[in-house]
């Protein structure tokens, strides 16, 4: 099993206490402050600092919280090391960024709600010009992770009225019709390109110097799932995990991302009658039975993405 082993302050453990609120699961060791589950990965957050991811997603997650965390591999399940490829292949740029990216004009994208049973999948893209670098800055634009919910959903409409954007929302429902065709990976591949193509096409005839994906798969990854696409965005493409950190108009795209999802989250909530956790923990399991004693799995399909594991838990909870 792989595990990560970060060390945060006071201040950042806070904010994963929040921002992992509606995913915590009961923990009896004295030692640990809080523990959550979410998508597979369990994290521990003890009092003396010490946060510990576990799970196949273990370092994904844990690259949200620190640039390079301390990484701990059994041997049997260490994978092996990888050539990494350089330059460019076929118009998608997999070097490393530049220097002096964080000042270019950017259009970058980013996505929320992947990792969440409940509520749907929303990429953004945003094009942030050279000249509105400054202003965003000003707002408050910055790494989603570190603001709280009721700051992003302030931001959003700014930000929203100074830069150009595209917004692409998947509702549960239209997840759980396309999900049997397109894995996780390859549906958010499709989406990102999406999102940018559209907003290249409100921009033009403006080209940005650049454009930037927060990195979700490897490069020849998503130019594989790229390839059936008919308007493929290639030119000037980079990759880099935590994009957010490196320009601002990912860290934009993540903030309306957020505040989109979180809306539509309190929409669905209101709808069905009883508040839908973010997350993938076993509160989720416990509301998503609850849905099924009240309208069976048509009903589920409204708002759950019904191919992860809490499905079949609140199956069972629910007795059907």
């Amino acid at each position: 099993m792989t595990q990560v082993v970060l060390t945060s302050g006071t201040a950042q453990v806070a904010q994963m206490k929040e921002h992992y609120q509606s995913s915590l699961v009961a923990n009896k060791n004295p030692y640990a402050a809080f523990t959550a589950k979410v998508a597979g990965v369990t994290i521990t957050v003890y009092r003396s600092g010490k946060v510990m991811f576990q799970g196949p997603g273990a370092q994904a997650e844990a690259g949200r919280w620190q640039s390079v965390p301390s990484v701990a591999q059994s041997k049997k399940t260490a994978p092996k090391k990888k050539a990494v490829s350089k330059g460019k292949s076929n118009g998608i740029d997999t070097s490393k960024l530049p220097a002096g990216f964080s000042q270019w004009s950017v259009a970058g994208s980013d996505e929320v709600g992947n990792g969440s049973y409940f509520g749907p999948l929303v990429v953004a893209a945003v094009y942030a010009d050279k000249e509105n670098l400054a202003a965003l800055k000003q707002l408050g634009v910055k790494d989603s992770k570190m603001l709280t919910d009721t700051q992003i959903r302030q931001l959003a409409p700014a930000i929203m009225k100074l830069v150009p954007y595209q917004k692409l929302v998947v509702t549960p429902e239209k997840y759980n019709q396309v999900q049997p065709r397109y894995n996780a990976v390859h549906m958010k591949v499709v989406l990102h390109n999406q999102a940018l193509d559209l907003l290249l096409k409100k921009i033009a005839p403006t080209k940005p110097e650049a454009i930037l994906v927060d990195q979700f798969t490897s490069p020849a990854n998503y130019k594989k799932y790229l390839q059936a696409e008919p308007h493929k965005v290639t030119e000037k493409l980079y990759f880099v995990t935590k994009g957010e950190q490196y320009h601002l108009a990912v860290a934009a795209a993540s903030i309306l991302c957020r505040a989109s999802f979180l809306e539509e989250l309190e929409k669905a909530s209101a709808e069905v009658g009883m508040t839908l956790p973010s997350g993938a923990g076993s509160k989720s399991d416990q509301i998503a039975a609850r849905i099924l004693q009240k309208g069976g799995l048509p009903l589920l399909t409204k708002y759950a993405k019904l191919h992860f594991a809490n499905t079949e838990k609140a199956k069972k909870i629910a007795g059907v």
